[in-house]
């Protein structure tokens, strides 16, 4: 059964698209339509850097787009921010190191999804005892979008996971773009997870075809 759910949420993996209000150059919400009509698999918000909204600002922009990503059938995933992804009902939450721990998040949001940011085995380890559904591996390459990040460690890491006959989805993240994209899945990774990829492209929908594309033909393995 784990096989399968795993299995599952690897190819929900395969362009997995974050963004912010500070990310955008335009309205977030057809930012978002734009990228689902491109083909991304799963939606990331993530409100943080100068200028992100807060409060009720930040309460309704995730319900909009929220609803988007429903009525489309993306899953929706909250980064770091449990209240607000209980209150949306969130597909599920991603988080990082510094965050609530692995054990508290998964019992405040039930069988909802999970991902957990993991740098070493003793984090991996620890994130699939309590419960992470997949996880975060980055950053590969350099990446000017968090300023917070830890040393880019390319695709060792993945590579090292797989080689160890680690089964967990994973999805890299850091600096890929559609020419990159096939590297990281080539290593092992399941699929990439992108803000300015697709948020700084001139054509939306053509940014997220081609990455697919990239993704696709890393997995050609």
């Amino acid at each position: 059964m784990k096989e399968l759910e795993n299995d599952k949420m690897a190819e929900m993996l395969q362009v997995y698209f974050i963004m912010g209000s500070v990310n955008c150059q335009k309205d977030p919400v057809d930012v978002l339509k734009e990228a689902i009509a491109g083909g991304i698999t799963i939606f990331q918000y993530r409100e943080k850097g100068n200028g992100a909204l807060e409060g009720q600002e930040k309460l309704e922009l995730a319900k909009k787009l929220r609803g988007i990503c429903s009525d489309l059938k993306i899953p929706f995933i909250v980064n770091d921010d449990i209240d607000l992804a209980l209150a949306v009902n969130a597909d599920g939450v991603h988080i990082g190191q510094e965050d609530d721990s692995v054990e508290v998040v998964r019992k405040k949001i039930g069988d909802r999804i999970l991902g957990v940011s993991v740098h070493d085995l003793t984090e991996a380890e620890h994130a699939i005892r309590f419960g992470a559904d997949y996880f975060g591996v980055g950053p590969v390459y350099p990446t000017s979008t968090k300023t917070d990040t830890k040393a880019v460690q390319g695709v060792t890491f993945l590579n090292k996971l797989r080689a160890m006959g680690y089964k967990t989805p994973i999805v890299g993240i850091g600096g890929i773009t559609s020419e990159n994209a096939s590297n990281v899945t080539k290593a092992g990774a399941d699929g990439v997870s992108v803000i300015t990829a697709i948020t700084n492209a001139v054509d939306i929908e053509e940014a997220v075809r081609k990455l697919k594309t990239s993704v696709l033909a890393g997995m050609q393995r």
